[in-house]
């Protein structure tokens, strides 16, 4: 079974994806976006770094997208992966324009046909606020320039990509604000219950309450 985990920066796909690994006996596939050398610039001069910002991550992530999917799931265990191939065209849709944007599209169109599609994807939600709040909280020197109107661009346009279009893998969608898997293990358990619900890979409750904190 592969799952892949996506929402906006900051919502925590990473550190759910690591806690998750045990309880699911799992191999983990993490976005290496530390190695995109145009980042930090980007951040600093959106409009000047952009195309270069994305077909390096979108030639990145086909790569270790087309040849770790297959030899992890040939491994026997499940796979969990803190994104997934589509979420890059997102982000070229909100900073490419013109004839840079068709461009990629194409790129992107043509190599998106040779990735394996995950059999859920697990949505993570936050508010703007809420995600302001987590990126400040981590506190990556590449991210302190990030605007707030940049942020919610990208939560309006995740929520219309995973909400509203038709996908070709389920989406589970889980809102995020007020639950700390962190600091909170039964938050955790629920997510990891409602993930087993929608797969139906047992042991699961049909029915868990979500969970209720105080203060």
């Amino acid at each position: 079974m592969y799952f892949a985990i996506e929402g906006v920066i900051g919502v925590g796909k990473t550190t759910l994806a690591r806690k998750l690994q045990t309880a699911f006996a799992a191999n983990l596939m993490l976005e290496v976006f530390e190695e995109n050398p145009f980042l930090s610039s980007f951040y600093s001069d959106r409009a000047r770094y952009a195309f270069q910002t994305q077909i390096f991550f979108l030639l990145s992530r086909y790569q270790q997208q087309r040849r770790n999917v297959p030899e992890l799931l040939r491994s026997g265990a499940h796979l969990i992966s803190d994104y997934t191939f589509e979420k890059d065209a997102l982000f070229a849709g909100i900073n490419l324009q013109g004839d840079e944007l068709t461009m990629y599209e194409r790129v992107q169109e043509a190599l998106a046909e040779k990735i394996p599609l995950p059999d859920l994807i697990v949505y993570l939600r936050a508010s703007t606020d809420t995600l302001m709040q987590r990126i400040a909280l981590r506190d990556r020197s590449y991210e302190r320039s990030m605007e707030r109107s940049y942020i919610d661009q990208l939560n309006q346009a995740y929520d219309r990509f995973f909400l509203e279009r038709t996908q070709r893998v389920p989406v589970l969608t889980i809102e995020t604000d007020g639950l700390d898997y962190v600091r909170h293990p039964e938050d955790l358990a629920w997510i990891e219950n409602r993930i087993r619900q929608a797969l139906q890979l047992p042991p699961f409750q049909p029915e868990l309450p979500m969970p209720q904190h105080c203060g």
